[in-house]
């Protein structure tokens, strides 16, 4: 993949502002008070507007934005350190462990959105060190398909447990609350929930991004890396934890929300370039456009709200085709 001849801090600078712009438009959006949209001049004089757009939009946009730069930036960093493009933020079975612990938390811990975070989180953070403790027992390959092969496992064993789980649950009240959670969805989203989640996603985030100099090293193979000066188990553990933990807690708010962490990084990569310390922040600020807007339309589109996950699986899958019959889509082995 050639790098692009765009000056990256404007191109950087330029998908800010479409994602500032993207945020400003979606805020006046909505059902309220016809169908589609209000007029901004409509705040300075109807106080249910304000309350409306105060305490239900903006969370649920910052909230949005959070899933979807977590998401782009957890599904890159995974791509470069496993050298996989196929990889995304439920690789190591961290997805499908955190919809196990919040199917958990829903049948016998309670709602609240505090404990669903902490639950979804420790089964997440938990499906991780399955995964690295199962690939440490296999005696086939290298080290990065051992994981591939163990995080197929572990992700299968936590997805039987949520069949498990929605199996007992109470048909009436609980199996539709995890059916919908899993679904994916922010219709629920308040200042209070994004405050609960803001620490665990700035942890990931921030540490990516100060560490993604050292992304371009991690996705070199093992010995020209560790010539280089990387310090391989440790940086990469120290980059996954931080990721993962991101990831788990922003899924128990959202639910499984697929394609985010998949597609995008391989748009950020085809406009910004393979270098992570371009790539990574655009797949952040594309990640947080494409989720947006995702949740834009699946607010507005119907009376009823479309959940999000079915919104951001079918336009990624559109997507990720029209990249695929590209004539200018190549997949950069590292």
């Amino acid at each position: 993949m050639p790098e692009p001849h765009t000056d990256p801090k404007r191109l950087l600078l330029a998908w800010g502002l479409v994602l500032l712009g993207v945020m400003a438009i979606a805020i006046f959006v909505g059902r309220y008070p016809k169908p589609y949209g209000m007029a901004p001049a409509l705040l300075l004089e109807d106080t249910l507007a304000q309350r409306l757009v105060l305490n239900l939009r903006l969370p649920r946009l910052l909230v949005a934005l959070l899933l979807g730069s977590t998401l782009s930036a957890c599904g890159l960093t995974m791509q470069m350190i496993f050298r996989n493009p196929l990889v995304e933020p439920g690789f190591l079975g961290v997805s499908q462990g955190a919809a196990f612990g919040a199917a958990v938390s829903i049948l016998w811990l309670g709602r609240h959105p505090l404990i669903m975070e902490l639950t979804a989180t420790f089964f997440g953070l938990g499906g991780l060190a399955l995964t690295y403790l199962l690939a440490r027992r296999l005696r086939y390959g290298g080290w990065v398909l051992r994981l591939v092969l163990a995080g197929i496992a572990i992700s299968a064993l936590f997805s039987a447990g949520v069949g498990v789980l929605k199996y007992i649950a109470d048909p009436l009240t609980q199996l539709p609350e995890i059916t919908f959670w899993l679904l994916g969805g922010l219709w629920s989203v308040g200042w209070e929930d994004f405050f609960y989640v803001l620490p665990f996603a700035a942890l990931g985030l921030v540490t990516s991004l100060l560490m993604r100099w050292r992304l371009n090293l991690l996705s070199l193979n093992d010995a020209a890396a560790f010539s280089l000066g990387a310090s391989l188990t440790r940086e990469r553990l120290i980059l996954l934890v931080a990721i993962v933990t991101a990831t788990a807690a922003i899924t128990s708010l959202s639910g499984i929300i697929g394609w985010v962490g998949l597609i995008i990084p391989h748009i950020a990569r085809r406009l910004a370039g393979v270098s992570a310390h371009r790539s990574l922040p655009a797949a952040m600020l594309l990640g947080g456009i494409f989720t947006v807007f995702c949740d834009t339309l699946a607010r507005t589109l119907f009376p009823g709200e479309i959940p999000l996950g079915i919104i951001t699986s079918l336009l990624g899958a559109l997507m990720f085709a029209y990249l695929m019959m590209s004539t200018g889509m190549k997949l950069r082995k590292h």
